[in-house]
């Protein structure tokens, strides 16, 4: 069950309307690394969760927290709008100059949403599901969650510095701020489960059945060699159960592969015939 408070977790005001900023916004909300994604990853991580109350319950913590944060973003975008009739935009318009600077705006801000915000990002691509990541794995999620929450943060931090209003900076300040706190939650989490399953993803599989030969070995697939100073190409392995050997010249183990001729029904391309007729 969800239940909704209708105060705002924390302000989202603008000093002045802006509807560029809003379409910039979107990609907050509705973008791969918007609240959008972390929200639904979070809420079907957490919803699939068997037997870890203690996780299933930061997950839906942390997704119900970002469901807020759409809500902000989307108060956001809809007081820039504001007092932005399409009326006096098109008028501005007429003047070559306004017009240069307003062609950015998003117009399905005007034509779709009626001055309200979309689930999309910030050139009108719509949200997808895709974008979300719930494998089961808690490890595995975990890194994709801060992942998702760096990217996000990166985001926010680059909008922060696109705009003077005091107002969408001060809204930008605390999504900063929790993106921030949610990096070190999961990288808290993160570590507690290393400690207890290793380095590796998943830990359940027994290692006999991989190719251990191969398995801490660095190729060396593009000219130059500045990658082999690298922490990963020598030394023991992070994982404690090998140590990382630099290839310098791979050898392929395999022979030219040769692959026999498509039925005719498929009219593929008939196989090349060489000039002796072999």
């Amino acid at each position: 069950m969800f239940y909704h408070v209708k105060e705002l977790q924390f302000e989202a005001k603008p000093d002045r309307p802006d509807p560029l900023m809003a379409k910039k916004l979107q990609e907050l909300i509705g973008g791969q690394y918007g609240e959008m994604s972390v929200a639904m990853q979070y809420l079907f991580q957490g919803w699939s969760v068997r037997g870890n109350d203690k996780y299933k319950d930061l997950f839906l913590d942390i997704g119900t927290e970002e469901i807020g944060h759409i809500e902000m973003l989307a108060t956001m975008v809809a007081r820039l709008l504001d007092d932005c009739p399409i009326e006096e935009q098109e008028a501005a318009a007429k003047d070559p100059a306004i017009g240069a600077i307003m062609s950015g705006m998003n117009p399905q801000h005007a034509i779709v949403s009626g001055l309200g915000a979309r689930p999309s990002d910030s050139v009108g691509n719509p949200w997808m599901g895709s974008y979300i990541i719930s494998s089961g794995n808690l490890l595995a999620d975990f890194r994709a969650n801060l992942n998702a929450e760096s990217q996000g943060r990166l985001q926010a931090v680059r909008l922060f510095e696109m705009t003077d209003d005091r107002g969408v900076k001060d809204l930008l300040s605390v999504l900063i701020a929790r993106d921030a706190y949610h990096q070190n939650q999961w990288a808290a989490a993160i570590a507690e489960l290393e400690e207890k399953e290793g380095l590796l993803v998943p830990s359940t599989f027994p290692r006999e059945k991989e190719r251990m030969d191969i398995a801490y070995d660095f190729y060396n697939f593009s000219e130059g060699e500045a990658s082999k100073t690298g922490r990963w190409a020598s030394g023991p392995s992070l994982d404690g159960e090998g140590k990382y050997r630099y290839i310098k010249q791979p050898i392929p183990e395999a022979e030219i592969p040769v692959l026999k001729p498509a039925p005719l029904k498929t009219h593929n391309t008939l196989p090349s015939v060489s000039l002796d007729g072999e």
